[in-house]
Parts: C-alpha cells; sequence; structure tokens
C-alpha cells in the first residue's frame, strides 16, 4: 500500500478544530521533540517515538505504539524520510490509515495561516498565525494595495495572498529587529520593490535600503484609506515600534502580549533596556484606551486565542490579566522583576538579528535550521 501524504495547512485545521479524532506520532529524537513540537488546542493525543526505535528494534517500538490499530495515524518526522519508513511498518503492521507530513516539521514551521481581524470602512485586516514559531503578522489591504506587518520568510505566501485579493504589496512595516525569526521583509522589496518601514535605532547597521520611521508619523495607502499611525514604544529594543491602525487596531509586536510583555535583556543590555520598556509601559501605554484592541507578534499558547481562534484583546483586558507587570510603579522594581524571569536566550538569536540586519548571509537550508522552534520572546513568569 502506499503511503499517502497530508499538508501542514491540514494539520493546522485537524489541532485546531473540533471534531478530528487522531494521534500524531512524532519519530524525530528526543532532543528535537522536546525543543520543537506541534501544537494545538484541540491537539489530544501525540507519541514520541524516535525513528531509530523503528530501525533497530522494529518489534519493540511497534509494541510500544499502543494505539488501536482503528486509530487514524498521521506521522511527522523531520524532512519526510523517515515518516514514511515509520508508515510502511505500522501498515505492514495492520493500522490502515496512515500519514505522513509532507516536506516533514519545516513546513509546519513555515506554515501561515490567515484569519479576518477586521473588514470595515473599504479596508480589511488579517492575521497570519504561524503555529510553529508561535508568533503573527499581519496584512492590511485596501483597494488594490497591501502592506503587511512583521513578515515572515515564507514570503511566497504573502506575494499569493496579495494576488488573491487583487493587490499588490507596497510597503513592510517591522516592528523590530527580530531575534527569533528570519524577517521576509528584505525579499519581498527584492521581488516587489515594497518599502521596508524601519526605526534606525534597530535598523541604523542594515547594508539594505529601508525608511527610517518617526514617532507620530502617519502612513497611508495612494487612495487613502486608514490611517497608520507609528508609536516609537522602546523597551523590547531600542527601536521597538508598534503601529495604530484606524485609531482602533494595535500592532505592537513584542512590547505588548496578551499574556506578558516582551522581554528586554536580548540585546545583552537588560538593565538599559528594561528601564527603556519601563517607560514606555508607563507613559504611551499607560495612556492607551481600555478598548484598543491589541494584535502581538507572538502568544505563549492557545489560551490566549479568543472564540475565532484569533490572537486578540483589548488594552482593558490586557492590562487586568497582567496586573503583576503592570502595577509595579517603581522602576528599580520593574528591573529586578525583569532579572528574576530572565532565562537564557537561544544562541541562534544572535545570528538571526545579523541575517536580518543583511550583515550575515546564509543559504535557504541554513535558514531553515536557525529559523526552527517556538519562540522565547516573553519576559514574565508565565514565559519562564
Amino acid at each position: 500500500m502506499e503511503v499517502q501524504s497530508y499538508r501542514a495547512e491540514e494539520l493546522f485545521d485537524w489541532v485546531t478544530q473540533e471534531g478530528h479524532d487522531f494521534t500524531l506520532l512524532d519519530v524525530r529524537n528526543n532532543e528535537e521533540f522536546g525543543r520543537f513540537k506541534v501544537e494545538g488546542p484541540h491537539l489530544s493525543k501525540m507519541i514520541n517515538i524516535p525513528y531509530i526505535e523503528f530501525i533497530e528494534k522494529e518489534e519493540e517500538a511497534v509494541a510500544q505504539f499502543q494505539v488501536p490499530k482503528e486509530e487514524r495515524i498521521r506521522i511527522v518526522c523531520a524532512k519526510e524520510g523517515s515518516a514514511k519508513y515509520v508508515a510502511e511498518i505500522l501498515l505492514n503492521n495492520g493500522w490502515k490509515d496512515v500519514k505522513i507530513l509532507e516536506k516533514g516539521i519545516k513546513s509546519w514551521g513555515n506554515m501561515l495561516s490567515p484569519k479576518l481581524v477586521a473588514s470595515q470602512n473599504g479596508y480589511a485586516l488579517y492575521q497570519f498565525i504561524r503555529p510553529g514559531k508561535a508568533s503573527c503578522s499581519y496584512g492590511l489591504v485596501y483597494e488594490n494595495e497591501m502592506v503587511v506587518f512583521d513578515p515572515s520568510r515564507n514570503t511566497q505566501f504573502y506575494q499569493d495572498f496579495a494576488d488573491e485579493h487583487g493587490a499588490r504589496i507596497i510597503k513592510t512595516f517591522e516592528t523590530h529587529l527580530q531575534a527569533d525569526y528570519i524577517s521576509g521583509s528584505n525579499l519581498i522589496h527584492s521581488d516587489t520593490g515594497a518599502q521596508i518601514i524601519g526605526h534606525q535605532n534597530d535598523f541604523k547597521d542594515a547594508v539594505f535600503e529601508y525608511k527610517p520611521v518617526n514617532d507620530q508619523e502617519i502612513f497611508q495607502f495612494s487612495k487613502g484609506g486608514p490611517e497608520i499611525k507609528a508609536i516609537h514604544t522602546p523597551g523590547h529594543t531600542p527601536g521597538s515600534t508598534s503601529y495604530l491602525i484606524d485609531n482602533k487596531y494595535l500592532v505592537t509586536g513584542d512590547t505588548v502580549f496578551i499574556l506578558s510583555i516582551g522581554r528586554p535583556d536580548l540585546g545583552g543590555k537588560a538593565d538599559d533596556w528594561s528601564r527603556l520598556l519601563f517607560n514606555t509601559l508607563r507613559t504611551k501605554i499607560a495612556d492607551m484606551n481600555d478598548d484598543l484592541v491589541i494584535l502581538p507578534g507572538h502568544y505563549l499558547d492557545w489560551r490566549e486565542a479568543n472564540s475565532g481562534k484569533i490572537f486578540a484583546d483589548t488594552m482593558g483586558s490586557i492590562r487586568s490579566k497582567n496586573a503583576g507587570i503592570y502595577g509595579i510603579e517603581d522602576e528599580n522594581d520593574f528591573v529586578r522583576f525583569i532579572k528574576d524571569n530572565m532565562r537564557k536566550q537561544p544562541d541562534v538569536y544572535g545570528e538571526i538579528r545579523k541575517v536580518n540586519a543583511g550583515i550575515l548571509e546564509v543559504d535557504g537550508e541554513e535558514q531553515e535550521i536557525m529559523d526552527l522552534g517556538k519562540n522565547e520572546c516573553a519576559a514574565s513568569m508565565y514565559g519562564k
């Protein structure tokens, strides 16, 4: 029997919607599985049995896989080959509904799922969920133009999405110089001519062309449409900038999360950047309306998603959920809170920053390796 495959988009539907009963078998080694795995609100059955066990001790591995023969089995591996090998073993041992993830775990790591956040006044605002990184990028479409906020390296997705909506990408807005994933802005610029917008405090060393953004600067589409106001919100990085859309939606990057805030220690200047973040929270963020809808750059887990499986919440709700953070009134106490919750950042983050500034060039395969794995950007006890 020929082994059948399934796509990452199908897996996303299965793990985020009710009614899909299956067992996910991950055959990567224990270390890779522990570092990064498939997650979703409706994924209830997942087993890790390394591929090597099926090679060296096939009978024991099959015996260890104590799943009913009538159960649907979906296998995940690094690239696809080892999943196919295990699938053939299971099929030969009586399991009938066995499929493998097309192109392996990297297809899950790069997959983006679009969600409509708002459609009003002639514009449409979308959240692009990247479950493999627990991150969110955004697209705003008006007339025949589209702007993107914090695009990932899966740039073909954004270009296809724009084409499907009869639009062309004219700008990419970077909330900050990313450390946890490789940005797609420079590639989008190369392919489409779209202008890159970023703050010079983060991008001053970038070797590619970009437009330095100023605090309170207003951006619009060619034919008007919703205003996009830049608000400098330093702390996670010195150049961190949030973007206010139509005075209703705030794309915050890694400054404000639903169940945390962005950690200010990734640049190795925890003391200085913590004070920047404290000032941002106590001034600019504190003055924002409770009903402002926050659109974060990351989430910690699926509990943060609303009923529409969108990661968004009001500023008032976020203040309440994070009262222990927003209630800190003394700057030194805030710095102490950050340091008490600090944890080691992944070693690769420093290299990713260089790639995102254009200083370091790596091939596509190396980018795949660097870019894989859940983010480590939260700065609270939730993240720790």
